[in-house]
C-alpha cells in the first residue's frame, strides 16, 4: 500500500494502472488521469474527476519506478511573465477611519480580470503572484468603483498537526472532511490604503460570503477557514481582531524540504469557524 494525494494505492491497483497504460497506447497523461479515476472510482465531493490529483499521483509514481507514463505531449510552458502596467499603479491615498469610508463592496474576479488581480498580487504582494492550485475564488474590495484590496481562497492544506489537533482529525477523518476547508490563501490591502481596522472588517465581510459563493460554485459549504502567517513578518494582528482563533504554528519542513529541517518560513496558523457545530460536522 501506498500513499499519493491522500489517497493508499493497493498493489492491485498499481498493477490495474499499469495494465490501462499498456492497454492504451495511444492516450495521453490527461486522459489516463481520467481513466484511472473512473477505475478507482476517485471522485471529488461535488461528483467531479478528482483528475489533478491522480495526475500528480501518477507522476510520483512514476518518480518511485511504479509505472511508466507516455512522454508529456508538449514541452511544459514556461511561466508568463507579468509586467506592471498603468492599470495598478498607486492611487491618491486613502486615510480617513474606517467608520467614515462609504460601503464596501466584495467583488469575485471574472475571467476578463483575472489578469488585473494577478498584477495586482504580483506588483504589491510580498509572496508575488503565484496561481492557486485547485478550487479557488477570488476577490477584488471595491470602494466607490476603486480597488482597496485583494482575497483569494483556494483548497486547504492537506496535513498540518495543530490545525488537526484542534478540529480532532484522524487521518481517515481529515480525508473525508478537507472539503470542508477552505484557505485564505492571498490577502492585500493596497499600500496607498491606510485606515486603521479595514483589514479586519473585510475579513468578516469575507467570512459572511465565502460559504454561498463556494456552495455555489463547487456544491460544497465549508464549515471552517484557515491561513497562515508567516511570523517573522506579521503578528496577524488583523486576524485576531476579526475572531479567528490561533492554533499554533508550523514546523517550517515544507513538502519537499528535508527531513526533520526547517526549509521554509515558520507561519502561524489561524482558523475562523464558519458554522457554530463545525467540529462536529468535520468530525462525524
Amino acid at each position: 500500500m501506498t500513499c499519493y494525494c491522500g489517497r493508499n494505492f493497493s498493489a492491485l491497483e498499481q498493477s490495474e494502472i499499469r495494465q490501462l497504460i499498456t492497454d492504451h497506447p495511444e492516450c495521453h497523461r490527461a486522459d489516463l488521469s481520467r481513466m484511472v479515476c473512473r477505475m478507482l472510482q476517485w471522485y471529488k465531493p461535488d461528483g467531479g474527476l478528482k483528475e489533478m490529483s491522480c495526475r500528480v499521483a501518477m507522476l510520483r509514481m512514476q518518480a518511485d519506478g511504479l509505472i511508466t507514463l507516455p512522454p508529456p505531449r508538449r514541452a511544459k510552458a514556461a511561466l508568463r511573465t507579468i509586467t506592471a502596467t498603468p492599470a495598478t499603479n498607486p492611487q491618491k491615498p486613502i486615510t480617513q477611519p474606517v467608520q467614515y469610508l462609504g460601503p464596501l463592496l466584495l467583488r469575485k474576479v471574472e475571467p476578463a480580470k483575472s489578469s488585473l488581480w494577478n498584477e495586482y498580487i504580483e506588483r504589491y504582494h510580498y509572496l508575488g503572484y503565484t496561481p492557486l492550485p485547485g478550487a479557488q475564488i477570488r476577490y477584488f474590495v471595491l470602494l466607490d468603483q476603486q480597488i482597496v484590496a485583494l482575497l483569494g481562497f483556494g483548497a486547504a492544506a492537506w496535513q498540518t498537526a495543530p490545525r488537526d489537533h484542534y478540529i480532532g482529525w484522524t487521518h481517515d477523518l481529515r480525508k473525508h472532511h478537507l472539503p470542508l476547508v477552505v484557505n485564505n490563501a492571498r490577502f492585500l490591502i493596497l499600500p496607498w490604503i491606510q485606515v486603521k481596522n479595514l483589514a479586519s472588517k473585510i475579513l468578516a465581510m469575507a467570512a459572511r460570503q465565502i460559504p454561498q459563493d463556494w456552495q455555489k460554485q463547487y456544491g460544497i459549504k465549508p464549515v471552517l477557514l484557515e491561513t497562515f502567517v508567516e511570523t517573522d513578518r506579521f503578528a496577524g494582528t488583523c486576524y485576531k481582531a476579526a475572531n479567528w482563533v490561533h492554533v499554533g504554528a508550523t514546523k517550517g519542513r515544507g513538502k519537499l524540504g528535508p527531513s526533520g529541517k526547517q526549509s521554509v518560513p515558520i507561519k502561524d496558523i489561524w482558523l475562523y469557524p464558519l458554522d457554530k457545530n463545525f467540529k462536529k460536522k468535520l468530525t462525524a
